[in-house]
């Protein structure tokens, strides 16, 4: 654990991108804990290929959630998690006695716990400030979903030592995972940093640093900076030049990431 934390704490490592990949995988978790096998496109295409007004359905809304925890400091949590009693936002964060100390894991596994306890429809709330509360642990200031996507069906039902052992063989199958993560995406932005001073579209600049925060983009989201045809020019002049690739394989509605 001490190697991945020092690999994450490089100056080079994406930490934003590395964060909306990882919260992406563990919405990908949640909805396999609960018997549904949607894979990264699907949940990609819940979110971009919502029109002006829509509604996400409930694909985009968990990628949504996790997205929107990952990329707020963690004193800001309970902006994402309005309805969830303040009680818990504390035992995450540590900010009394009890649950809230303690190692990685056992943080982990007594946030879990006592949130699950006193409500055992809220998984996905309880997941998110257990990843919260690692997080803290580990002394970062945004949550990082480490453990969530080693989880198996039924470590949910499990209690005290149980759960506490589930939740560290989660964290080893995960490490390495999150360690060949952080690899690739520090590579590839390395790569989108070398090519980002040949590109000359108005705003190019801006994009390079929403490709470096982002899981993917669509060239619509680039629509502030750029008109739509530069959009789609610089996106795929971007993927010419190896610093992003097409997520999508497809001919209309393409997404683009580091």
């Amino acid at each position: 654990m001490a190697h991945l934390h020092g690999e994450i704490a490089r100056p080079e490592v994406p930490r934003a991108l590395l964060r909306a990949r990882l919260a992406l995988g563990a919405a990908q978790a949640v909805l396999r804990l609960e018997g549904r096998r949607e894979v990264l496109a699907a949940l990609r295409d819940a979110v971009h290929l919502l029109g002006p007004g829509d509604q996400p359905d409930p694909l985009g809304a968990a990628w949504l959630l996790w997205r929107q925890a990952a990329a707020r400091p963690l004193a800001a949590i309970g902006v994402v998690l309005p309805e969830v009693p303040e009680r818990w936002i504390a035992a995450a964060l540590g900010l009394g006695l009890g649950l809230g100390q303690g190692g990685l894991t056992h943080r982990f596994a007594g946030v879990l716990q006592q949130i699950l306890d006193e409500d055992p429809r809220a998984e996905t709330p309880a997941l998110i400030l257990a990843e919260a509360s690692a997080s803290r642990a580990l002394g970062w200031d945004h949550l990082t979903p480490l453990i969530v996507a080693g989880l198996r069906p039924g470590d949910l039902r499990l209690r005290g030592a149980d759960l506490r052992r589930a939740c560290e063989a989660a964290l080893l199958r995960q490490a390495p995972e999150v360690m060949q993560l952080t690899i690739e995406v520090t590579r590839g932005a390395g790569r989108l940093r070398a090519v980002a001073p040949k590109l000359r579209a108005k705003g190019a600049g801006q994009a390079v640093a929403l490709f470096l925060s982002r899981d993917a983009l669509a060239p619509r989201d680039l629509a502030a900076l750029m008109s739509d045809r530069a959009a789609r020019r610089l996106c795929e002049r971007l993927v010419e030049l190896g610093a992003v690739r097409e997520l999508t394989g497809r001919d209309s509605f393409r997404l683009y990431g580091v």
